[in-house]
């Protein structure tokens, strides 16, 4: 089995300490830097403490050797491409988990920064959180089993605004959204 602890920490841009302090009881950076590196065994109580910090299912971090995955084998930067100094799983959006439901919206039709055939990856919350949202592409539900999609543009207590993306779009007013996704990631295919 491949431990794949460094690669989910990475993709959710958390350090050796900050894992450490979310483990339930915190531990230390160099206990999970052996973990990750395979210089101490991962036990089950140790993937299950770990998943937990890392809001991911304990079988995420581990995967067999034969099972073909994804790689991140370089990144781009203000000089750029340059090579990872190994190369790590790619894990894609679905199994990160997180606090809130992932769900997705596919584009058909381009408008705005959407091309059609993209799929955007948007993070479910609850109609409180929309103050946070301000001026971030949200997809709601509409009466009559409708959406809007757009930038969220205003909010009260009862009510929400999204102007749909592209010009000449006029602002959608939805009364009580049962939830509100946030956009966390667009994949596009070139």
């Amino acid at each position: 089995m491949i431990n794949r602890i460094r690669d989910i920490r990475k993709e959710k841009g958390l350090t050796l300490a900050d894992v450490a302090e979310r483990c339930s009881p915190p531990t230390t950076a160099q206990t999970i830097g052996r973990l990750e590196t395979g210089m101490r065994q991962l036990s089950l109580t140790w993937m299950n403490r770990i998943a937990a910090a890392l809001e991911v299912e304990p079988e995420l971090l581990v995967r067999g050797a034969e099972a073909e995955q994804p790689r991140y084998v370089a990144r781009f930067t203000e000089q750029g491409a340059e090579a990872l100094p190994a190369p790590r799983d790619a894990i894609l959006p679905s199994a990160l988990g997180g606090d809130a439901p992932l769900i997705a919206l596919a584009i058909d039709a381009s408008a705005g920064d959407y091309r059609a055939g993209d799929q955007v990856w948007l993070r479910q919350h609850g109609p409180d959180q929309a103050a946070r949202l301000l001026n971030r592409d949200v997809l709601a539900p509409r009466s009559g089993g409708r959406f809007a999609f757009g930038r969220l543009i205003d909010r009260d207590e009862h009510r929400i605004a999204i102007l749909p993306p592209g010009p000449g779009g006029r602002q959608v007013v939805i009364e009580n959204p049962a939830w509100i996704a946030v956009t966390e990631m667009l994949v596009r295919r070139l």
